[in-house]
């Protein structure tokens, strides 16, 4: 299944909603960014991004395993430095509460970690390119100007 997400700014504003089919969500800076602070800003969804793969991949894992999961935190830190800023070393906590032994649900947790898409995609490497640039000036602005 292939994925497509896109955001479109606000007019006349830094904000932007993020969408992905039905699903939206406000992408923004801070204002002492020049943002609206109204949303998550990027690196917040690369880190937003590790714990909801992870959160989804415990309750998808359980349920395969026949496990009952009442409760799933997970809880993601990092940092960004440099120029260009790069993202540190990415680290998440995850606690887990369900009906099984808390040895099966510490198996799940290793399983899940082994198996997750985007900390696997990350440690990886995956690529990343520009596609395509639609560049549109205007008289007195612009790109060219």
């Amino acid at each position: 299944m292939t994925f497509e997400v896109r955001t479109r700014s606000l007019p006349g504003r830094p904000a932007a909603i993020g969408s992905a089919g039905a699903y939206t969500l406000v992408v923004d800076r801070p204002v002492d960014g020049g943002g609206d602070g109204l949303g998550f800003n990027g690196g917040q969804l690369l880190y937003l991004a590790v714990a909801g793969c992870v959160s989804n991949d415990l309750f998808r894992e359980a349920r395969a395993a026949g496990i009952e999961l009442w409760r799933v935190e997970v809880t993601v830190r990092g940092d960004f430095t440099g120029e260009p800023a790069v993202s540190t070393e990415i680290t998440y906590d995850v606690r887990v509460e369900g009906n099984a032994p808390a040895e099966r649900l510490g198996e799940l947790v290793g399983r899940v970690d082994a198996i997750a898409e985007i900390p696997n995609s990350l440690r990886a490497g995956t690529p990343v390119r520009l596609g395509r640039a639609d560049v549109v000036g205007g008289i007195g602005g612009g790109v060219g100007a």
